[in-house]
């Protein structure tokens, strides 16, 4: 090309339509992509500002994804806590039902009448046999000796007199040459122990003897120098008698091994006693004939019924607290749960210097232990006072899940706010981004415009200075 030889003309026309084609093509360019800067050679410092926006908001957009799962994992636990929180109710539920429930199944004995010389006893809670054995012997006759009416014949001296019930640790009683047999009485009376094992001191009708009563009909057994001022020189004979119904209901009812088992009441004249338990019969020993022995020989056992209505809501409440756990257990997402203490972690930024760690309440995660309902650390007894305490439990359970689940519920508050701010942020940086970078394509087009246009022209130009030279062409010819 060097060789050949261009007008001044023609070479300025050529070189305005070389401009005008490499014009057009980089306006082709961003009408195509959309960019008025596609390199780093269109504009250094947009490109760069711009790639780097842009990766951060890809960044972020990564990120959406954590935030988008911890969210579900969120819903999956506050799910279980809901059908947790609706188990829990369901067993207070069971357990008001239970505690409201008073069909405790009773049996009516008629007392046997006999009052021979011997201990008459009725065995509640035994296992079977001709008397029950292995329950609480509830005595169904008293006894009691009067002593001789020489009281203050004999000189009282400092010596104590000892007084001893049945086999129990005898008891030292001090009394003075100017007791009366008041003083005596008083005395005895006084006594912690003898108190305590069921014996009791009297004057007799005429006020001139001292009568000694046991509770349960032991033998009374006197010693000491001062024995015979009480007219007394050794173990005295018991006169036995039969407990009324009234006394031997009584008997029943303050004995504290039997207050969550059984009850006993006068029936008309019979001794009712009923069954407490919902998990068990109770035995009843000691019958003569179906009657309450009160002395003659034994031979006969008898059962209360347990009940059933209060029994089988407590196995209610049992068979809920099994599948509280199973609840706990299947509330998870994305092989997280929450409710088993598993931690959490969003990261809600690119350098990971902001991020958000849920997890329950010290870590423990929900369970009926943790709750303090679970089967070993709590047992749904029979009596009232026990099904109250496990309500209290149960109220404390809830109190616990619905804490829990405020906690989550601000914890997943917080994630949907950043969740929000994340994609305002991705939208603003790829906002700044594309201002940095993007073409206005009206512009772009009308600039194409105005190329097209210029490239016409300069062609039509091209063709009259290319004229010139065709002159001289036909001169030669």
């Amino acid at each position: 090309m060097s060789d050949i030889s261009l007008s001044k003309a023609v070479r300025s026309n050529l070189l305005s339509l070389q401009n005008t084609a490499s014009m057009m093509s980089k306006t082709q360019e961003k009408l195509a992509t959309g960019n008025k800067v596609n390199s780093a050679l269109d504009n250094p410092t947009n490109f760069f500002t711009a790639a780097s926006l842009n990766s951060r908001a890809n960044d972020l957009n990564a990120l959406m994804d954590g935030m988008a799962n911890g969210i579900q994992t969120l819903e999956a636990a506050d799910n279980g806590l809901s059908s947790i929180t609706k188990t829990v109710e369901s067993m207070q539920s069971s357990l008001r039902q239970a505690r409201q429930d008073k069909s405790f199944k009773g049996v009516s004995f008629e007392l046997d009448g006999a009052t021979a010389n011997t201990a008459g006893a009725v065995v509640i809670g035994g296992t079977a046999g001709t008397v029950a054995t292995g329950g609480t012997s509830i005595s169904t006759v008293k006894g009691s000796v009067t002593l001789a009416a020489n009281y203050g014949a004999t000189a009282i001296t400092a010596n104590p007199v000892t007084v001893q019930v049945g086999s129990q640790t005898a008891e030292s009683i001090t009394l003075a040459a100017t007791d009366t047999i008041d003083d005596a009485i008083g005395k005895i009376n006084a006594n912690a122990n003898l108190k305590a094992q069921g014996l009791t001191a009297s004057k007799d009708s005429a006020g001139t003897k001292v009568v000694l009563t046991t509770a349960n009909g032991e033998a009374v057994t006197l010693g000491g120098a001062n024995a015979t001022g009480l007219g007394a020189t050794g173990a005295q004979t018991m006169t036995m008698a039969a407990k009324s119904v009234d006394e031997i209901v009584t008997s029943i009812n303050s004995n504290a091994a039997l207050k969550t088992s059984a009850r006993a009441s006068n029936d008309n004249g019979k001794v009712r006693i009923e069954n407490l338990l919902t998990s068990a019969d109770v035995k009843i020993g000691g019958l003569n004939g179906g009657k309450i022995t009160t002395g003659a020989a034994a031979t006969g056992t008898s059962d209360v019924g347990k009940n059933t209505v209060r029994g089988d809501l407590i196995k209610q409440f049992n068979d809920l607290r099994q599948q509280l756990d199973r609840t706990a257990e299947d509330a998870s997402f994305n092989g997280i749960n929450l409710l088993r203490g598993d931690a959490l972690k969003l990261t809600f930024n690119e350098s990971g210097s902001s991020s958000l760690t849920i997890q329950t309440k010290d870590g423990n995660g929900i369970s009926s232990t943790n709750l303090g309902i679970d089967v070993q650390n709590l047992t749904v007894a029979d009596d009232d006072a026990s099904l109250d305490a496990v309500l209290s439990k149960l109220g404390d359970a809830l109190g616990k899940l619905r804490s829990q689940s405020s906690s989550f519920g601000s914890n997943l508050s917080q994630v949907q706010n950043r969740q929000d701010f994340t994609k305002e942020m991705i939208n603003t940086l790829q906002t700044g981004a594309g201002n940095l970078t993007l073409a206005d394509m009206n512009e772009e087009a009308a600039n194409l415009l105005a190329l097209q246009t210029r490239q016409s022209l300069s062609q039509s130009s091209l063709s009259l200075a290319s004229q010139a030279d065709q002159s001289v062409l036909q001169l030669l010819q």
